[in-house]
């Protein structure tokens, strides 16, 4: 009895305080707003902004490395004096181009725009909660990103240029303001808004971490959470032990700047000028920076395979395959990625024995990831697959995660990076592993989750011409690459013409083919633009439930308030991938649906579940109390 009036008070309770939110103003409701939903599709539409610029920018120097005679002078009233007199791009502005491209595609659209949107959506409707387990934080988290967006912008428009030296920000270079103009204020304004999109990152990863732990609906244990949740779980673990070392030696690199200190500079000559900083070391930042930048690698991958994981199980109609061994796999992916990082530093000089050691690391990291790799391909074997939108991109980057794997496992032995290291053969690598196989992940997410999202359905017909454009476009931009790379081709040359060297020469051609199809593949993203946009105001009305699947966010309403659910939050009583059970009349059974429900299909340890559904029911976790935001 108490328990039931309980609940009927958290019903009148919620019930109230959702009139309450609905009194809310525009401005606390939709730009600071705490509610989860909201700061997700803000982190979302941020990300697709960033995303375009990005990838507009690499747009500009793809036309550069492909048409190295071509006059630019056309380009002149957007870029300006960036067009020299001659009408190319300007050298210094070429490497400013590369460098920002690298930081808005990794830090602001595959971090910020992946992890942020999915994991502030997914986490509380998926583990049954009302929101986050603080919504003033992650009001701060989206707030301080945007604040570093708009530094990170600004910086573009100031007279010396953004900043130069590769996303990687190496010194001395960005250590010297006097070293070249993107080593000037324009740095000075990357490092500030690098650290403002850090203590974001902090913040959003502590409140997923809590709520996670601490605001799982009834009977929802660890091991009833979906794959998603798992990724979004292990991922802010590795952003909040990783991104503060980043933070460091960002804090450091603004000491050596601005207040003489010597952390990463010694014996340093500009034009004959023997500066006074000694006892630094650069490769110093290198070790800082790198113990982020490998975690960074799997922060942007996990969300994307913990969403695939959900979309291919969901749609070849079949419980994925080894699920506590794609747990094991993220456990053991987030473990050695701390331990792999100066794979990246073997032309450093490092002693040749601690190489191979961070080379055995590094090939054992590609076990885990191969697990992954092998449960997709089973969890497809012999389904019914449903080739929506998002199960073809969620296929693709699988195609993209082997492939782009294969060439990390080259990468990896220090006897053939030390040929290949910093040439395009690592640009290819990068981009299929890393880059194009996140895109596709997030591309998967907003195709699956968008009815949720929004309460309309995308139109099928332009996202499957999207993915194929997708699909063979980046594979065309990418996979030549490996071989200019193994022809010795270093990337951020600003022309390869001028080497007077014939064997690159002869690659100009293939430059050409690289270029056209990058331009090519970024211009049917504006398929998506207008699909995702117009879909939002005109599209089809979403049903709940379109895809069938099992996950507690779609038996939300579709008008989904501040808290998620209108009275009690259900209750879990099985895992999330009961699809195509035998013996069931349903090919879907949602982890709402007691045992005691589906006695047909159940097997004889799921009948013994049935005694514990009453001590389910009778619980009352803390976010099923009375809810005050």
């Amino acid at each position: 009895m108490a328990t039931a009036e309980l609940h009927a008070h958290d019903a009148h309770a919620h019930a109230h305080d959702e009139h309450e939110h609905h009194e809310l103003g525009f401005i606390q409701k939709y730009v600071f707003s705490e509610d989860h939903k909201t700061i997700a599709k803000q982190y979302l539409i941020t990300g697709i902004i960033w995303a375009f610029f990005g990838g507009g920018l690499s747009i500009l120097f793809r036309l550069q490395l492909g048409f190295p005679d071509m006059n630019l002078e056309w380009l002149r009233p957007l870029l300006g004096g960036w067009i020299d007199e001659s009408g190319k791009l300007d050298k210094e502005f070429y490497l400013a181009l590369v460098t920002m491209h690298g930081t808005i595609m990794v830090f602001f659209v595959l971090t910020a725009g992946l992890s942020g949107t999915f994991s502030n959506y997914l986490i509380p409707l998926q583990i049954g909660a009302r929101d986050m387990a603080s919504g003033f934080i992650n009001m701060l988290s989206f707030w301080f990103f945007a604040l570093a967006s708009v530094i990170m912008f600004s910086s573009l428009f100031i007279e010396t240029g953004p900043a130069s030296g590769g996303w990687v920000i190496y010194p001395p270079l960005s250590a010297l303001p006097q070293a070249m103009p993107g080593s000037g204020l324009g740095m000075t304004l990357w490092l500030t808004s690098m650290a403002f999109f850090i203590v974001s990152q902090l913040m959003g990863g502590i409140n997923y971490i809590c709520t996670i732990i601490n605001l799982r609906t009834r009977g929802m244990s660890f091991t009833k959470l979906p794959l998603t949740i798992w990724s979004f779980f292990f991922t802010a673990i590795l952003g909040l032990l990783s991104f503060p070392v980043l933070l460091s030696a960002a804090l450091l690199l603004i000491f050596d700047r601005s207040f003489g200190t010597s952390f990463y500079l010694s014996e340093i000559y500009i034009q004959g000028e023997a500066l006074p900083n000694m006892g630094g070391s650069p490769i110093l930042y290198q070790h800082l920076f790198w113990f982020l930048g490998h975690p960074e690698v799997y922060i942007v991958l996990l969300p994307a395979l913990g969403i695939t994981s959900e979309i291919i199980a969901t749609n070849a109609r079949k419980p994925i395959f080894g699920y506590r061994a794609m747990i094991g796999s993220m456990m053991g992916i987030t473990l050695l990625a701390f331990i792999v990082w100066a794979h990246h530093m073997f032309i450093t000089g490092m002693n040749p024995f601690l190489g191979s050691v961070f080379m055995f690391l590094t090939l054992i990291i590609a076990v885990p990831s191969a697990v992954k790799a092998f449960n997709y391909i089973t969890t497809l074997w012999k389904g019914n697959i449903i080739f929506t939108p998002a199960m073809l991109f969620s296929i693709g980057l699988v195609s993209l995660f082997i492939s782009g794997g294969l060439t990390g496992i080259i990468l990896g032995n220090s006897a053939l990076d030390i040929n290949l290291h910093d040439t395009y053969f690592v640009v290819a690598h990068f981009h299929l592993v890393m880059g194009a196989a996140s895109f596709f992940g997030l591309m998967a997410g907003v195709y699956h989750w968008f009815p949720k999202m929004f309460g309309k359905t995308m139109n099928r017909t332009m996202g499957y011409i999207h993915f194929w454009c997708t699909f063979v476009g980046v594979y065309c931009v990418f996979f030549p690459m490996h071989y200019i790379g193994i022809a010795g081709f270093p990337r951020r040359y600003y022309s390869f013409t001028a080497l007077a060297n014939d064997a690159q020469n002869s690659f100009t051609d293939l430059n050409m083919f690289i270029s056209i199809a990058a331009i090519l593949t970024f211009s049917s993203q504006l398929l998506f633009a207008l699909n995702f946009f117009y879909s939002i105001f005109k599209g089809k009305r979403a049903t709940q439930n379109p895809w069938n699947s099992n996950t507690l966010e779609w038996t939300a309403p579709i008008e989904l308030g501040h808290g998620n659910w209108e009275g009690e939050i259900p209750a879990v009583y099985r895992w999330p991938y009961d699809y195509s059970k035998p013996g069931s009349a349903s090919d879907f059974i949602p982890q709402n649906v007691p045992f005691s429900a589906t006695p047909e299909s159940n097997l004889p340890e799921e009948n013994e579940e049935i005694a514990k559904e009453k001590e389910i029911e009778g619980l009352l976790e803390t976010q099923n109390g009375v809810y005050n935001h």
